[in-house]
């Protein structure tokens, strides 16, 4: 896979603009495990190599395990899931796929038992963030293994 253009010096005032919002956006004080799920499985749904082996490997350094890393695909049929955890994922599935699946009140009255309305904020911006890597990743073929699994 070639890039088809350097992300960091085409466009490099956004770029770096981008950066900081995604670095605030994880540091907002989710729990950083349901982060990294949250990640992988936006990253499944769009097809993102480069994110699904950055977040893979950001997952294991924050305590997940193998099985659950591996089972995210299929959470709604793995027992290992909180109901928390549950509630992430199928907001993330949502809001990654916002234009066919929109976002049901069932799904938001999931989300809202299990999250405060600052932690649902900060969860949407969570995916907002993740959804846009994968577009540039995608979009442009950026694959750089070096950031993740080894």
């Amino acid at each position: 896979m070639t890039p088809r253009l350097n992300l960091y010096t085409a466009e490099p005032d956004i770029f770096k603009a981008w950066f900081a919002y995604s670095q605030k956006v994880a540091e907002c004080g989710l729990e950083k495990p349901l982060l990294e799920l949250v990640k992988i499985r936006a990253s499944q749904i769009n097809g993102c190599a480069n994110c699904l082996n950055i977040h893979t490997s950001d997952a294991r350094k924050a305590g997940e395990t193998e099985q659950r890393i591996h089972l995210v695909a299929a959470w709604r049929d793995a027992p290992c899931y909180t109901d928390r955890e549950r509630a992430a994922l199928d907001w993330t599935e949502h809001m990654t796929q916002i234009a066919t699946s929109r976002a049901p009140d069932a799904v938001h009255a999931a989300l809202a038992a299990q999250f405060t309305p600052a932690e649902q904020v900060q969860l949407t911006l969570a995916i907002d963030v993740i959804n846009g890597w994968n577009r540039l990743a995608v979009g442009f073929n950026f694959y750089a293994p070096e950031l993740g699994w080894k």
